[in-house]
């Protein structure tokens, strides 16, 4: 944790060039390159962050040399090296980062070489200095492990380069502070799952689930209450379209199942095991409810390599 003796600081520590090669945490500390040994973020909500460590924890990253998107902390077993729980953007880290993101601040990448183990992934290779970066997009989205997680997108900055502030609000304002952005994305994606088009799905259906066919009557009136699920998900990074043709009308149990890949459509709309796959239920459709055969495939893509071994694990030195 930051405090006066080891406060956060942003920039490439004096003697350190980028490309720069450590051996382990204890030299990363010594020469001021990752403050918080044994942690990939380093940084605090209040100061921002000022420097993560890319050691292939988490199967939702992805490397490049200009571009890069990181999974921020939290839920994660420390035995299994699995998600155990949702991530959230409130954790220190996370926090942080968003910070840098809304002020501008640059976030020193430092890159784990020759990534193994099952469970605690470590730099067999030592560590690579990569340079500064700026965080220029944030989002959550549920990961290929089954939970949500919380997301940066890092862009290289230029030899010279500074960091700019980058709104944090969908809207794109840039003139308020961040917490009042960060209100305001709260409320911008609750209203885009309760749309015209959300609404008029729930009606074709009669709040009946489309999978398992399940009515959940709410009240003695016989009103009842289901979920409308998005095949191709909204927002960053799926950028899935607010149309009929991309919801679903499900029960919470099928909802949180489809979300999260155990549940998957062919390009048949036969409801497939994500897991197994094997076959589930035909899917109850309406005539006039023509479902998107691009966002059922954009579905199913998403989990198509869960199990394996991508983003930045197999880095070699």
């Amino acid at each position: 944790m930051a405090n006066a003796s080891n406060p956060v600081r942003f920039g490439t520590p004096p003697g350190v060039s980028e490309g720069q090669w450590f051996s382990g945490h204890a030299e990363l500390h010594a020469a001021g390159v990752h403050r918080q040994s044994g942690q990939g973020i380093a940084g605090t909500a209040r100061d921002g962050v000022d420097s993560i460590v890319l050691s292939g924890g988490y199967i939702d990253d992805v490397f490049g040399e200009q571009e890069i998107i990181y999974t921020g902390e939290g839920g994660r077993d420390r035995s299994t090296g699995r998600l155990v729980a949702d991530q959230s953007m409130d954790s220190p880290g996370n926090a942080g980062l968003l910070l840098n993101q809304a002020l501008g601040h640059p976030v020193r990448v430092i890159r784990g070489l020759d990534i193994r183990g099952k469970t605690r992934r470590r730099a067999m290779g030592g560590y690579e200095y990569r340079g500064l970066f700026r965080v220029a997009d944030s989002w959550t989205t549920i990961g290929k492990e089954g939970f949500r997680v919380c997301q940066f997108k890092l862009l290289k900055l230029a030899a010279g380069e500074d960091a700019k502030p980058q709104p944090v609000s969908p809207g794109g304002d840039e003139e308020t502070d961040f917490e009042a952005q960060a209100r305001r994305t709260v409320t911008y994606e609750r209203l885009m799952r309760d749309s015209r088009v959300v609404r008029t799905v729930k009606e074709l259906y009669d709040n009946t689930c489309q999978v398992c066919q399940v009515r959940l009557v709410v009240s003695p009136t016989g009103e009842a209450y289901s979920e409308a699920a998005h095949i191709q998900a909204l927002g960053k990074p799926h950028d899935g379209p607010d149309e009929i043709g991309n919801v679903l009308c499900l029960c919470p149990n099928c909802h949180a199942l489809f979300d999260r890949g155990a549940l998957q459509l062919s390009d048949g709309f036969d409801v497939i095991d994500g897991l197994t796959q094997k076959f589930v239920s035909a899917l109850q459709r309406k005539k006039e409810h023509e479902i998107r055969l691009a966002c059922v495939r954009a579905h199913r893509a998403r989990w198509a390599d869960r199990d394996g071994e991508g983003g930045i694990g197999n880095l070699k030195p």
